[in-house]
């Protein structure tokens, strides 16, 4: 799972290293680099996430991005071709908050089921 966590990591900061000509790039590199920082934490000291203040901050980022995925779900029609999200900015921040969103869910899973295992 390290090698895992470390690709979602590199993800994630290669989508927060696009977001330079944003004119909205203060809001959407930390929401990339939030889980890029979770994906580091589980992939180098996962051991971490197995106390209670790291993984309640886990659980909430994985709520938090679930109701951005709500609050940012793309209203355009067939939002997911190509000729949509290529000419749409609100397309594009959708399924960008549904990765970040994916992201999360891996990395708390992971380590939920992770942390199980220590304990048998």
């Amino acid at each position: 799972m390290k090698y895992v966590y470390l690709g979602l990591c590199a993800l994630m900061v290669l989508f927060a290293g696009v977001q330079y000509n944003d004119p909205d790039f203060y809001f959407w590199v930390p929401v990339y680099l939030v889980p890029a920082a979770w994906a580091a934490v589980a992939a180098f000291r996962p051991d971490v996430l197995r106390r209670n203040v790291p993984r309640l901050g886990l659980i909430a980022t994985a709520i938090l991005a679930i109701v951005g995925v709500g609050y940012y779900w793309p209203k355009d029609a067939g939002w997911w071709r190509q000729e949509v999200w290529w000419e749409s900015e609100l397309a594009r921040e959708g399924m960008g908050i549904m990765i970040v969103a994916a992201v999360v869910i891996v990395v708390m899973v992971g380590s939920l089921l992770a942390a199980r295992r220590t304990l048998r």
